[in-house]
This record gives C-alpha cells, structure tokens and sequence, in this order.
C-alpha cells in the first residue's frame, strides 16, 4: 500500500500540469488570438491536518520540495500560494495549496517548448497570410501544424495550386508544383482534406468523404474501376485473348456476341469455369456487382449468378436483379446446401444481411430466410468454392444448358 505522501503534488506534477495546457493546445491557442491564459493557477494536492501531525517531518520535506523548485529559490517557474493551519499540537503553519505560473514566458520555459512556440508562430503568421480562412483550423490543430512544420512550404503550395486550378480533372500524378511529387499528398490526404474544404468555394467540393474519395472530393481522376472477365468459348476470344482485366467504360463499349453471361464471386471459381458455347464468365468480386448496373447490353444476354449461400450472397443478387430482373442464380438453392452440409460454415455475426428481400424467387427466398432466422442451425453459410466441382459441371449441364439454345 502506498503511503499518503506518493499522492501529495510535486514540482515535477506541477510540470505536467503545464504540459497538458501545451498538449491539449491551449496554451498556442490562446497565444495565438491573445486569450488570457495567465496567470495560471494549479492546485496541489497535500497533506490534511491530521497527517500533518502523523508525518511532520515529511511534510516538512515535502514543502522543502516544492519550495526549492519554485520561482522564489531558482529565479523562474511557478510561485507557490499559502495558507495558514492551526494544528493544536504543531501551533499555526504555512502550507502550500496552489502552484501559480505568472506568464506564457514562464509556462513554456518550464516545459521546454519556447523555440516550438516561435515556430508555430512563424507557421502559423505565414499560414494566415496565405489563407485567412484557416485561422480557426490553425487555432485547432496548432500541434498538427507543428508536426507538418518541416513541409508545410510544400503544404501551402498544394493549397495555392488547388484554389488556383478548382475541379481540375486530371490524375495526382499530374499535379505540377515545385518539390511536392504525388507520394507528399498522397500520405498526407487527411490533412488535406482537412485544409482544402476551408480554403475551396463549395462549388469546387463534391460531396464525397473518405481517404479513397479523395479524388472524387476534389475532382482529380481516380483509378478507374476494373472488370475482368474470360470468354468461354474460343469463337469468342478478343483478339485471341481469353482473359482480360478493363475499364469499366471499356466493358460498357464491348462488341461480343456471346449469349450469355455468367457472374461469380470467388476468383478461382471464375478461373475454373468450364467452356460453355457463346458465354463468358464475369468476376463479379461482391458488392462490387453495382459495376455491371450500368452495362446496357448486358439486359440482352442471358445473365446467372453464382454466389455464396449466405445472407450476404442472396443479398448481392437481389442487389444485381434491381438493374437486371431477368438474372437467374446458379446454385444457391436448397438441394446444393444440403448436399454439403459438412462443408458447412459461420457467417461473422456482425456482418450478417438481416434486411428484406423483395427480388428472389420463392426458393430463393425461403432458403434465404431459413439461414437469416437460423432455422437450420447458428449463422449457417457454404462458400462457393466449397462445392464439389463435379457438381458445379453437373448443375451447369442440368440447370443452365436448358437456356443455351
């Protein structure tokens, strides 16, 4: 057990009490905008009259403590304040009950930090002088400008060529200014996104959040989004080529005549697809199934999905359905699931699809039900890659070669 000494403030407690009006910002703030800070009181912990008289001589040394690192006996730092006790045993005597800092002078002396206060000063003037708009972002995040001090020349220039060139339409890569090269904004866009949306018109902002929307934020151009795909029959090969990875406005464009189209979720799957006359086979990589809404041609071919058997997999192609009603599913029925029940998995009980589905067909639907309300047992899923392949070419023959006529 400690003893009630190890709780009484020390010089060194006192310190850290201006510590945290530097690491909270405060004490930058307020130099900043001319807040009176100081002088600043801190309040000591110490000794009650009963310990006094228990442990005197600790007191004793405990004042002496606090005393020797005061401004009275080093020539700066904090003044002690006191106050009078009247122990019946001990007579009247002084003891301290606060530490008081009289200035900022003192107060960043103390903690080490006066060249770091000059700085942010210089940080800050030249800030502000560049973009009045950000001066209640420099009064807020007056560490975080500190830490970026030694690039923030570079920072400013970033600035300065943005407002100069709003909604520019061109890659990051692109971006021209002296010393600062793609990886500079690119490691910092929380920080530029924190700047530009002050010093931008909101014409010059879409409405997109997120470090992978920076991009689209700011109207730079994105990587764009890809599709990739095999034919599955040779007739069909694009230039002699079976696979192929491309934009998804390229896929838009494509002139194929394949009939049909088939859309998996799981890479090898796609990879092992059989040959089957005038198809092809779409990696669909999940909710990244929206990238297919809006290819025209597709709503003339005949498209089937395959995904998981899970909640999220029957979600995925209710999602597809809403641009393309006619989509049929592939092996996400009852007799492929119960086939494999040793196969078995658990869906992750926070990422489970608990909504309503209004676009699968009634076996869809019940089969997604019985899993969602754990009818057939605790967060129920089969992967698609679990199924054994010589069903899969059974399926496809028996169930899809029907509508390959």
């Amino acid at each position: 057990m400690s003893s009630p000494r190890a709780a009484w403030s020390t010089p060194a407690d006192i310190v850290a009490g201006v510590q945290r009006l530097w690491d909270s910002g405060a004490l930058l703030a307020a130099r900043m905008d001319g807040a009176m800070l100081f002088p600043y009181e801190l309040r000591l912990r110490q000794p009650g009259v009963a310990v006094m008289g228990e442990q005197f001589e600790q007191v004793r040394a405990w004042v002496a403590a606090l005393k020797a690192g005061s401004r009275q006996e080093r020539g700066h730092g904090y003044d002690l304040q006191w106050r009078d006790i009247n122990h019946r045993q001990l007579g009247r005597n002084s003891i301290p009950f606060a530490a008081v800092i009289a200035s900022e002078a003192e107060a960043l002396r103390m903690i080490g930090r006066v060249n770091e206060a000059r700085r942010f000063d210089a940080l800050a003037a030249g800030t502000l002088a560049s973009f009045p708009r950000l001066r209640a972002w420099v009064r807020g995040h007056p560490l975080k400008l500190l830490e970026h001090g030694e690039s923030w020349e570079r920072v400013l220039a970033v600035l300065h060529w943005f407002v100069a060139h709003p909604q520019p339409a061109i890659y990051l890569r692109q971006l021209d200014t002296h010393g600062v090269d793609t990886k500079f904004i690119e490691a910092r866009k929380g920080l530029f996104a924190e700047l530009l949306d002050q010093v931008l018109p909101l014409e010059a902002i879409v409405d997109a959040s997120g470090p992978r929307q920076f991009e689209a934020r700011y109207g730079l151009l994105g990587k764009p989004p890809l599709i990739r795909f095999r034919m599955l029959d040779e007739a069909h090969y694009i230039g002699g080529l079976s696979d192929l990875t491309v934009p998804v406005p390229q896929f838009a464009r494509l002139r194929t005549g394949v009939k049909h189209v088939f859309v998996t979720e799981n890479e090898i799957n796609a990879l092992a697809f059989p040959q089957v006359a005038s198809s092809m086979v779409v990696f669909g990589g999940g909710y990244g199934i929206d990238r297919l809404a809006g290819i025209d041609w597709l709503r003339e071919r005949d498209v089937v999905y395959w995904g998981d058997i899970d909640t999220h997999g029957f979600a995925i192609l209710d999602r597809l359905r809403a641009a393309l009603p006619a989509v049929r599913s592939l092996l996400m029925d009852g007799a492929t699931f119960h086939e494999h029940r040793h196969l078995w998995g658990s869906e992750d009980a926070d990422k489970r699809f608990m909504g309503e589905l209004t676009r699968l067909t009634s076996e869809e639907y019940a089969l997604y039900s019985a899993l969602r309300e754990n009818v057939l047992g605790e967060r129920l899923r089969l992967e698609q890659e679990r199924i054994a392949y010589g069903w899969v070419i059974s399926a496809i023959e028996r169930n899809v070669n029907r509508h390959l006529a």
